[in-house]
């Protein structure tokens, strides 16, 4: 009898600090999510007080339930799965500790006045399927590392001043159904891969690419030479070649018929001064 009273009780006992756990860790959140969310509320500028509850005591357990306290965010089994901070006026640049945000399926940052690069550290959102940082002012190149979120459906990235390549590595993104990189400052040719499906089909077709001066290839246009084409050239040279034998032509003409002229007169004077006999 004792004995099975302190197994009991040894039963209880664990049974309290396991719930005792679950309630410390429920309270207190995951202390990647808050890294993220602080660093990213910190490198952000808010001048219409959107993210006004996003402050230090919602950080620390941003993830009570499924939902969320902090405006834009979503939880699932108690982690950030979901950043939408769409349309707030929000400036600044994004935080590349958002990458503690682990968990992370789907960022919006679209229709805000977010400028600097696209931190490379979002590579690391092994989770993540949709980026959407569109209709910001944000700038640099498109990193190839990108590609290492295999999970990405949709990345659009329309109406910035990104410059560069698109990285041909984007290309190799099985599950990317929605790509938009159009109106950008983007150059150079169009990954294949990105442009055509096996079999020569399209893959995004060209409103994807449109707005981009300097870029070329399926589905746009080929490069618009900015020298003379060769068929130009060979006319220029042709026409140069005609010309230049119409004003020899001329001058040799005109030459004869100064110098017939001058031997007449020479053949009169000559005539003149002949005596007669």
């Amino acid at each position: 009898m004792p004995a099975n009273h302190h197994r009991f009780s040894y039963r209880l006992i664990l049974l309290f600090l396991l719930t005792f756990e679950t309630a410390r860790r429920s309270a207190s959140g995951d202390p990647n999510d808050e890294a993220c969310l602080a660093n990213l509320h910190q490198s952000l500028e808010d001048p219409a007080n959107n993210l006004h509850n996003w402050t230090k005591p919602f950080f620390s357990n941003p993830c009570p339930g499924f939902d969320s306290y902090l405006h834009g965010v979503t939880c699932n089994n108690g982690r950030v799965y979901k950043l939408s901070l769409t349309n707030l006026s929000l400036r600044g640049s994004i935080s590349p500790l958002l990458s503690n945000c682990t968990n992370l399926q789907s960022l919006d940052l679209s229709s805000n006045q977010i400028s600097g690069e696209i931190p490379p550290a979002i590579q690391s959102l092994s989770n993540l399927a949709v980026l959407n940082l569109s209709s910001n002012r944000l700038s640099g190149e498109i990193s190839p590392q990108l590609a290492r979120c295999s999970f990405l459906n949709v990345i659009d990235l329309h109406g910035n001043g990104l410059s560069g390549v698109i990285p041909q590595q984007l290309g190799t993104l099985a599950r990317l159904s929605a790509f938009d990189v159009s109106d950008n400052e983007l150059s150079g040719q169009i990954p294949a891969n990105l442009g055509t499906r096996n079999g020569n089909s399209p893959r995004f077709n060209s409103s994807s690419f449109a707005g981009n001066k300097k870029l070329y290839g399926y589905p746009l246009g080929e490069m618009k030479s900015k020298g003379l084409s060769v068929m130009a050239i060979v006319g220029i040279g042709l026409g140069s070649g005609v010309a230049s034998l119409v004003v020899s032509f001329t001058g040799v003409c005109i030459w004869l018929k100064v110098t017939e002229k001058k031997m007449e007169e020479e053949e009169g004077k000559i005539s003149h001064s002949m005596p007669d006999y």
